[in-house]
């Protein structure tokens, strides 16, 4: 290909082989006899960066659609490819330069008084330039959720179930589940697909009075990550009777975290009469009451997860 036809502007030619691996490594091991060195991870895409092929935000959507994990990932990293952020960039430095040219010219000629209705449309397009970047930053909490996922913590008191519904949500047994309290020290974290978006979960330690220095640094961790996530699944063993005292207490220590989906866990221990008691006591809590053994109201959560994700992504469509 000749020069400023290739992906990277340089003179460039391919070479069409079997897909043999042999005759692969035959091909490139004369190759590299000849002078050569094999690309370094990403080196075309710099190449073509440096040689104004494409700016900076195209090359970012390269590695972008390489990385991306979801239909939703790819396409936004399409359209950045495409070059939508570029053109809405440029447009906004366009307007910046212009109002800034105005701007100078009334600087260096004073003795031309700027008129009342001019000086109201300098303004006007200086509050426009400022709506529209405040719009780009506004949107980075939904881009960054379309390139790095939705984060979902599952935090709460020990043996409330939180690695029970890891491993559903995983539809795996990842975590190790265990009667006895405090069995995860340390947190997991993994990644499903959930109707389309990209969701990483966060198995944490359980909230407790820790009881040695690998607790204590799980616990640390646990709090990180509640801070770092999106959406913290606070779950509570609903069969305990002490539940709604130790409930008010830890969402009152960790109201300054962020979003909270109270989730109450175990009614399958509960009679029909004692679970209307505790929905009735538990109206001032968003929460969702379902059972890690049985699986009941796990379809629920989904669904509600699904709608918080969705409140939060940007429009995809043209």
């Amino acid at each position: 290909m000749p020069e400023g036809r290739s992906y990277t502007g340089q003179k460039q030619a391919e070479i069409f082989c079997h897909g043999g691996q042999y005759v692969l490594r035959q091909i490139l091991t004369e190759i590299l006899k000849h002078n050569c060195r094999a690309a370094e991870p990403g080196e075309f895409t710099r190449r073509a960066f440096l040689g104004g092929r494409i700016d900076l935000a195209k090359a970012e959507a390269v590695a972008d659609m390489i990385a991306s994990k979801t239909e939703y990932a790819y396409s936004a990293a399409r359209n950045n490819l495409l070059g939508r952020f570029s053109e809405h960039i440029n447009s906004l430095r366009e307007k910046a330069v212009n109002l800034m040219a105005e701007i100078e010219a009334s600087v260096d000629y004073p003795e031309e008084d700027i008129d009342p209705d001019d000086r109201e449309n300098l303004i006007e397009s200086s509050a426009s330039i400022v709506s529209e970047i405040k719009k780009l930053l506004d949107s980075y909490r939904s881009g960054r959720i379309i390139k790095e996922g939705y984060k979902i913590a599952i935090a709460g008191r020990t043996n409330a179930g939180k690695s029970s519904l890891f491993n559903i949500l995983l539809n795996q047994n990842r975590a190790i589940v265990t009667p006895t309290p405090g069995t995860t020290r340390d947190w997991l974290t993994e990644w499903i697909d959930l109707d389309g978006f990209a969701v990483s979960i966060t198995d944490t330690a359980g909230v407790r009075t820790a009881s040695g220095i690998i607790e204590k640094e799980g616990q640390k961790s646990a709090l990180y990550i509640m801070k770092e996530s999106d959406l913290i699944i606070w779950m509570v063993d609903i069969s305990k009777r002490s539940w709604r005292k130790e409930l008010e207490k830890d969402i009152k220590d960790h109201r300054d975290l962020g979003a909270i989906l109270v989730l109450f866990n175990k009614i399958d221990k509960l009679n029909s009469d004692q679970l209307k008691a505790i929905k009735k006591r538990a109206l001032d809590y968003e929460a969702i009451c379902v059972s890690c053994k049985t699986k009941s109201g796990l379809k629920l959560l989904e669904k509600e997860l699904v709608s918080r994700i969705s409140r939060q992504m940007p429009d995809l469509t043209d």
